[in-house]
């Protein structure tokens, strides 16, 4: 009997230790199931901050996705809300008035794109419109002798069409806008410069798209603003952590808008292989907007964009070109320049042109265009 017992016992050990065990095995994958919730709920919060978040995904969360998961029609990215922290809040009373102008007097913003430029509510904007009185039907006219109208691009309306995921957190102080002669709300926005390459690697970009030698060592570059001359022009420049500076000038006339830019080499090496993106986007320009590259002829250095109706182009040069090109799924047009090797402590400049033609012989046009000289120093 007490042999039984004590094989009775044993067994109900045997039972016990195994309990235990599994008992043991649930609680620690109830731990480890805990973990990882926390570190999906920590990397879910880094996305909807957009923090170290890349791609499509990152484009989904600033700019909105649909039920299916993809990216916004084109001309619905306007209005959905704001995501992300690329908005610069106006500085002072003047700036804001300035912004408010820019946006709603000639870009015609709705008050969702004021917000996602600026930061500010719909109440803070709602009182800005009437302390500045600013109306969208209070429009101002261009004389007809006037320059073509160039302004700072405001951000909060994403330049493109589609390809967003490719230009996500577009920084505005590369960008401006020139107004079409022939439609006040027609516009295109330019990207001067869109990147810069070297020997170095990707060395400036102007949105998040793929890493720079910058993004590689997690140093975040400051955000600058054109400065905005009375007589129309605009100009920046900008020092890189390595003293590579580079810049821009923007110059509107009746004709054409003339540009330049420069780079100086302010490292202790020798630069090579200096290739310059300057991209033209027509999104906002009525009748250009096809995402197609049929509408746009290449002929070196010049890239032109053709209207539906085939009567009006948009035209765009830089010296020294490499590659005339054009991307039908922003869709943009490109005349990207290359500047030649730059030894330490030595600058150079190219200039560059964008005009607007309204006829149907584009090889005259460009030759006319030609005969400017519009490669010598803008003034």
């Amino acid at each position: 009997m007490s042999e039984r017992n004590e094989q009775e016992k044993k067994q109900s050990g045997s039972v016990v230790r195994v309990l235990v065990g599994v008992l043991v095995v649930l609680a620690l994958s109830c731990v480890l199931i805990a973990v990882l919730q926390r570190r999906i709920r920590t990397h879910s919060w880094r996305r909807s901050s957009g923090i170290n978040l890349t791609g499509l995904g990152k484009a989904m969360q600033i700019y909105g996705k649909d039920f299916e998961g993809k990216l916004p029609a084109a001309g619905q990215t306007g209005e959905l809300k704001r995501m992300g922290v690329n908005y610069r809040r106006p500085r002072a009373e003047t700036d804001l008035e300035y912004w408010l102008e820019n946006m709603i007097l000639y870009h015609r913003f709705t008050d969702n794109e004021v917000a996602a430029a600026t930061g500010l509510t719909k109440k803070e904007i709602i009182a800005a419109k009437d302390k500045f009185n600013i109306r969208a039907e209070n429009h101002p006219q261009r004389e007809k002798d006037a320059p073509l109208l160039v302004l700072a691009y405001p951000g909060g309306r994403h330049p493109r069409i589609g390809f967003l995921e490719g230009a996500i957190e577009p920084q505005r102080e590369t960008k401006f806008s020139v107004f079409t002669p022939w439609d006040p709300k027609s516009y295109v926005v330019v990207d001067l410069p869109e990147a810069i390459w070297s020997n170095l690697g990707l060395t400036y970009l102007a949105h998040t798209h793929i890493d720079t030698i910058w993004t590689k060592q997690a140093i975040e570059l400051p955000k600058l603003e054109w400065n905005r001359h009375a007589d129309g022009i605009l100009d920046i420049e900008r020092e890189l952590p390595n003293k590579i500076l580079f810049g821009a000038k923007v110059k509107p006339t009746r004709e054409a808008v003339r540009m330049e830019m420069w780079l100086k080499n302010g490292t202790k090496q020798k630069l090579s292989d200096l290739r310059i993106q300057i991209c033209v986007m027509p999104k906002m320009a009525a009748g250009f907007e096809q995402q197609t590259n049929e509408n746009k002829v290449f002929r070196d250095p010049y890239a032109a964009c053709r209207s539906i109706d085939g009567k009006r182009w948009i035209i765009t040069a830089w010296e020294n070109c490499h590659r005339p090109w054009g991307n039908e799924r922003c869709p943009c047009f490109h005349s990207d320049p290359k500047f030649p090797d730059l030894e330490p402590g030595q600058i150079h400049r190219l200039r560059g042109w964008l005009s607007f033609y309204e006829g149907t012989d584009i090889e005259a046009e460009f030759k006319r265009i030609e005969q400017t000289g519009w490669r010598s120093a803008i003034q």
